[in-house]
């Protein structure tokens, strides 16, 4: 495969990440008045400051026809930013992507940004929008 070919491999997966759970659960959002979780990321920081973590991270679940789900970025968005020209970290759960539930990986990330913003000593944003824990992955996700 050549280099043209992993490009647009790659803008494919990135489009199909960004998308969270897709058009119909993000048209099912907007009619109850709920913006994406990346809609409010992107509205709470300064523009053009989001810097995502992690887009390409999937769930680990096995059970449960679990291997058969595709959950881009396992459900939650986490990152970097500015926010009033301050330097922030933040994740927001995202209800589009098997209703912001708590998986594993989903809670790798969080606790990641949480590490990095400790790192950097800045301030962590948590947006939640959540159905809980994922139950397919047992009670791992809450360790």
């Amino acid at each position: 495969m050549g280099l043209k070919q992993k490009s647009k491999d790659l803008r494919d997966r990135m489009r199909n990440a960004l998308k969270g759970g897709g058009d119909k659960a993000i048209e099912k959002q907007k009619a109850i008045g709920k913006l994406t979780a990346r809609e409010r990321i992107i509205k709470l920081l300064d523009p053009k400051s989001f810097h995502e973590y992690d887009l390409f991270v999937e769930h680990a679940g096995k059970d449960f026809d679990m291997n058969k789900k595709y959950l881009p970025g396992d459900g939650v968005i986490t990152g970097t930013g500015l926010l009033s020209g301050h330097p922030v970290c933040i994740y927001a759960q995202d209800f589009t992507v098997a209703g912001g539930s708590l998986g594993w990986m989903h809670a790798k990330k969080i606790t990641k940004i949480m590490d990095h913003a400790l790192k950097l000593k800045v301030p962590i944003i948590g947006i939640n929008d959540s159905g809980g824990a994922r139950i397919q992955e047992g009670v791992n996700s809450l360790a």
